[in-house]
């Protein structure tokens, strides 16, 4: 028995009556003219599209979000080329099954065949799994089609990645899910307003998926053939919200908190916090990730930033959800709207890159203590100037080394209290020349 005898059936026909199948099966299109979506690489002209019509199909990976039609896509794709398709579970399947599937697909290429691996969840195979299919990828044996819902670059193999083009697909639109919705009741047999299907894919959020899903749900409680309004409240109880707290999302929407905050922007701040918050991320996280961004990027322009994102950390561990959400939400915009420095974060930086890439200087012997009659002997702490035996309690000696006398690593800005610390240092160093050059 060939391994393409195990090739699922063709689906069933839109509007097909095989109410085993869940809806989003039933409603899987047969031509690529009736996919909904991802104009911007299947339109008229575009990248892939081109690639069908010259029936030039290459290896690819699909990169997007749950429920915007990959596995869909991959299917019409094969179709397109007349190629055969083979489904693959990266969750399922190893080393073995994938050398026998290769062989098979060798000896079809032989014949004249051509063969479209569909690997669903890519991202789950190892290095060395992914790394089976190179051979064959490039020998041309098949065609290999990838799926994944994270960011290729940290989860595809690069060989694999030089082999294969990525696109990514995006979410649908809320009229896309409208129009896949509609197209649907017929198949669920009911009837529906338009506010309600427009309710239902806003919900959605983007997944066609699970649109119908929801769909399928409410059409239970349709009276004489019609949803009506009120079938949404209890089936609405919580929005589906796109959100990996380990993956591509988790790192996108903390980038985007920060860089909120960082630009003096409170609204995108509590926007972007709220979704992580909705995402049932880790409280504490976020709030180590605060504290982060008032010692990065307020500093000293504002020092009771830090002491804001400290109580909220401590707010956060006492009280726990919801009620510590609001201390971070209160923390995140005054740290949105604090004056803003990276002065010390760039000092510290500055100084880090002079220890890595000079030599370790000895330490000034006028800075060094002498705890013993010897060490005094030798030198140590002679030339010490106690600053409080000076006017201002500023002595004129020394404290860098021999060979960085004069660097300057730390820079205020002239915001919030850093101007006044940056008046400050220009007349302490003002000053402390003065008395040098006098000396």
């Amino acid at each position: 028995m060939s391994l393409f005898d195990m090739t699922p059936p063709e689906e069933p026909k839109e509007g097909a009556k095989d109410e085993r199948r869940p809806l989003a099966e039933r409603m899987r299109p047969e031509r690529l003219e009736d996919f909904a979506g991802q104009e911007h690489i299947i339109g008229p002209g575009k990248p892939l599209r081109v690639q069908i019509e010259r029936d030039q199909l290459s290896s690819l990976i699909l990169w997007g979000p749950p429920g915007v039609g990959k596995t869909t896509l991959a299917r019409l794709l094969a179709r397109a080329s007349k190629a055969d398709f083979i489904p693959f579970s990266a969750v399922m399947s190893g080393i073995k099954e994938i050398k026998a599937v290769m062989a098979e697909a060798e000896r079809n290429r032989a014949r004249g065949r051509r063969t479209v691996l569909f690997i669903d969840e890519i991202h789950r195979f190892n290095k060395s799994q992914q790394d089976a299919f190179l051979p064959y990828v490039e020998r041309g044996d098949v065609i290999l089609i990838g799926a994944t819902t994270e960011n290729p670059s940290f989860e595809v193999v690069s060989a694999l990645l030089s082999r294969a083009r990525v696109y990514a697909l995006r979410p649908l639109t809320e009229e896309e899910i409208v129009g896949l919705l509609e197209r649907a009741l017929p198949v669920v047999g009911v009837k529906a307003e338009k506010t309600v299907i427009e309710t239902i894919a806003r919900q959605a959020n983007g997944d066609a998926r699970a649109g119908y899903n929801l769909l399928e749900l409410v059409a239970a409680s349709a009276v004489d053939g019609v949803i009506p309004a009120q079938a949404l409240e209890g089936a609405l109880e919580r929005r589906a919200i796109l959100y990996d707290k380990r993956g591509e999302e988790h790192f996108n929407l903390i980038s985007a908190l920060h860089k909120s905050v960082r630009s003096s922007d409170p609204d995108a701040a509590v926007y972007w916090l709220a979704r992580m918050l909705e995402g049932g991320e880790d409280r504490m996280y976020l709030a180590r990730r605060l504290l982060r961004m008032a010692i990065e990027d307020i500093g000293l322009a504002d020092p009771r930033a830090m002491e804001q994102a400290v109580a909220a950390w401590q707010t956060v561990h006492f009280l726990g959800e919801p009620e510590g959400d609001q201390a971070l939400a209160q923390a995140a915009i005054y740290l949105a709207m604090a004056p803003k420095s990276d002065a010390a974060y760039q000092a510290l930086n500055a100084a880090i890159e002079d220890v890595r890439t000079m030599r370790a200087e000895p330490v000034p012997m006028q800075l060094r203590n002498a705890p013993t009659r010897a060490m005094k002997q030798w030198g140590y702490g002679a030339g010490y100037q106690h600053a409080h035996q000076f006017e201002d309690a500023l002595p004129e000696m020394e404290c860098l080394p021999e060979r960085l006398v004069g660097r300057r690593f730390y820079e205020p800005v002239n915001r919030g209290l850093e101007q006044k610390i940056a008046e400050r240092l220009a007349e302490l160093r003002k000053r402390r020349e003065k008395r040098r050059e006098g000396g």
